[in-house]
């Protein structure tokens, strides 16, 4: 009788000792990228594992310990260093696939008048404030036609507050010759309805906008799952 040595243990396979038709590269290319999981993405951006385990269970702690998908991509550098084994080569990775959507969607508002593109805004500022734990209030300031000028941010605070200066905005809108812009910040809490801090902000932004004949468009709050407009309830 021959003796044969035992198959690997599951958690110890490399992905290049799976069947062709299971590894990920090869399933995205056969069947499309929604067929493969959230680790099996992350793997073929990975490429390999690192101590003892496959790209895919790497991909799928990584994921485990941000604790979704949508933090993970979020992930800053220094929480990326944090993870230990993940080189800097693999952090490069995640980091530049953050980045080229962010370049993407921003792209994307270019290409039409801000208030003509909601969708488009929407998805903006959903990936903008995708996975932030602070409270972080930008601006989109936009020419007479509202075509997207430039997009500024003004401050991140901790424990979901944040320090918001007219006198700066002000500086800034007038530097991009802005002729309108919409704010927006989100509420790490998840609820999308304004504070009373909020609708006086807005009700102090909208003078200040005013003095210097800038349009404000509207004051977007932005929650995992809405997005609400002080535009469309009448507040501004």
């Amino acid at each position: 009788m021959r003796l044969t040595s035992s198959p690997p243990h599951a958690s110890e396979m490399r992905i290049a000792d799976l069947p062709q038709s299971l590894r990920p590269r090869e399933r995205l290319l056969n069947k499309g990228a929604a067929a493969l999981t959230d680790a099996e993405l992350i793997a073929i951006l990975l490429r390999t594992g690192v101590g003892g385990i496959s790209a895919i269970e790497l991909g799928q702690s990584l994921i485990d310990r941000f604790g979704s998908l949508t933090r993970l991509l979020a992930a800053s550098a220094q929480e990326l260093g944090e993870f230990r084994g993940l080189g800097a080569a693999k952090q490069a990775v995640l980091l530049a696939i953050n980045e080229l959507q962010r370049r993407a969607l921003t792209s994307m508002l270019f290409d039409a008048p801000v208030l003509d593109s909601p969708d488009r805004v929407s998805m903006f500022l959903r990936h903008r404030f995708n996975g932030l734990l602070n409270e972080t209030f930008i601006g989109l300031f936009t020419d007479i036609q509202h075509r997207l000028i430039a997009v500024e941010d003004f401050g991140s605070g901790a424990l979901q507050r944040v320090a918001v200066y007219p006198r700066e905005i002000v500086r800034t809108a007038l530097g991009h010759n802005a002729a309108g812009v919409v704010f927006a910040h989100n509420h790490p809490s998840g609820r999308a309805e304004p504070s009373e801090l909020d609708k006086a902000l807005t009700r102090k932004l909208q003078d200040a906008m005013r003095c210097i004949e800038v349009s404000l468009l509207d004051h977007l709050i932005v929650t995992p799952q809405r997005i609400w407009s002080f535009r469309a309830h009448g507040l501004c």
